[in-house]
């Protein structure tokens, strides 16, 4: 089987990083597409890219703008002219830094940027990147002997808890959590559109737990005892779903412990 392609959307810190360090350590021969918004700025990726140099390529890409994801999309045709994964990792939790708390505090603004990268972004990556995902080998996830089960490619958005409906009791985070939910159903859209064809790609959403990330920051305090991750320990147990995954697990969403999480 050829060498597995794997691409992370908002690899320059935290999640994505992360989830490159994993794929590059623990899936050799594995090759990984790193893409972030500014490649010269990203000190750790650029480090990564030194050490694999053979296997890991930086893309620039604002996953706000459509050209940019295009043009990305292109490049990795031309050189590689398939995938097996694609991870989108980047969010926003709002352009203030903090949720809204209360209506007074929510702003057309606050709401429209935040979608835009939380949803918008990793709905047009799926567009452009699908059929490449459609050509892919299936390197990542669990492969059936059947053949009208197997899937090529897998394509993983990175959700939040905060974005159930079923489970909001708290309110508040209005940008975030529609943000999250919106993203929620256009996973659901994409698994069903995506699951139709032959040969199939598997979508999901995977909620990584509590994070130790700059968009957590300010609420560390309220993380109880435990449940506050490391990128490195969170990358660990999404991979672990993503390795179980076939196509009688697309269009759900699971928690980083592998429960599934309600709409």
């Amino acid at each position: 089987m050829a060498a597995p392609i794997a691409l992370v959307q908002g690899a320059s810190r935290g999640l994505g990083l992360q989830f490159c360090k994993y794929i590059l350590k623990n899936k050799p021969p594995a090759n990984v597409i790193a893409t972030c918004r500014n490649p010269d700025g990203a000190v750790e990726l650029q480090g990564l890219a030194g050490q694999y140099h053979d296997r890991l390529t930086v893309l620039q890409l604002d996953v706000n703008r459509e050209a940019d994801i295009r043009e990305a999309a292109d490049r990795v045709k031309g050189s590689f002219g398939r995938l097996d994964l694609m991870i989108n990792s980047s969010a926003l939790l709002h352009p203030s830094g903090k949720g809204e708390t209360s209506l007074r505090d929510v702003s057309a603004q606050g709401i429209i940027a935040t979608l835009t990268t939380n949803t918008v972004g990793p709905l047009v990556m799926a567009k452009y990147f699908a059929p490449l995902l459609q050509k892919g080998s299936g390197g990542f996830g669990r492969q059936p002997t059947e053949n009208a089960k197997r899937h090529s490619g897998i394509i993983v958005n990175i959700t939040a808890k905060v974005g159930s409906i079923g489970d909001n009791g708290l309110g508040g985070w209005y940008s975030y959590r529609m943000s999250k939910a919106a993203l929620n159903m256009a996973t659901k859209n994409l698994s069903i559109e995506l699951g139709r064809a032959r040969p199939k790609v598997v979508c999901v959403c995977l909620h990584p737990g509590t994070v130790d990330t700059n968009l957590s920051k300010p609420y560390h305090k309220n993380v109880p005892e435990g449940k506050l991750f490391s990128a490195e320990c969170s990358v660990e147990y999404l991979m672990a779903i993503v390795e179980g995954l076939d196509v009688e697990k697309t269009g759900k969403a699971y928690n980083w412990d592998g429960t599934q999480l309600p709409w």
